[in-house]
């Protein structure tokens, strides 16, 4: 069941999919630098829409094959790597890395989806310290673009 969520979130990344499809109604998203769950589909969209804007980092590194991860979900225009992925039932683990500001970013998305394959729950964690607090910064700015 996840791995066909977790192929159309790698399309939503590359501007394949509509990621309103792909989040349940009701979808939770657990950011790494709010305390608070945010709750429901249009929270949710405008996180990862923000999210989008963040992690792409520095600039795309020298073209080359996909890790075992599953490499660049956005089909080599970012510095966004999934590195390693652990898919068990509706349930997904995504480690990530990226460059910011000469940064190395390090993260998991832990993913959720339901009997439909609809995500309905999507928490981000990162480290080291000085990452979040260059990711709570560019968020903070994105998240204020998007909302006018």
């Amino acid at each position: 069941m996840i791995q066909t969520t977790i192929d159309r979130w790698h399309a939503v990344l590359r501007g394949e999919d509509d990621i309103d499809d792909l989040l349940h109604a009701d979808c939770t998203f657990w950011s790494p630098v709010i305390f608070r769950p945010q709750e429901g589909r249009e929270l949710t969209r405008m996180y990862l829409t923000a999210a989008g804007q963040v992690f792409p980092g520095d600039d795309a590194p020298p073209s080359g094959g996909p890790s075992e991860g599953g490499g660049d979900p956005t089909g080599g225009n970012s510095a966004f790597r999934y590195t390693r992925r652990i898919l068990d039932g509706h349930h997904a683990c995504l480690e990530f890395e990226t460059t910011m500001d000469g940064l190395t970013v390090n993260g998991v998305d832990l993913i959720t989806c339901d009997d439909d394959g609809r995500i309905v729950d999507f928490k981000v964690m990162l480290r080291p310290m000085k990452v979040l607090e260059a990711v709570r910064d560019r968020m903070v700015a994105a998240l204020d673009a998007l909302s006018g």
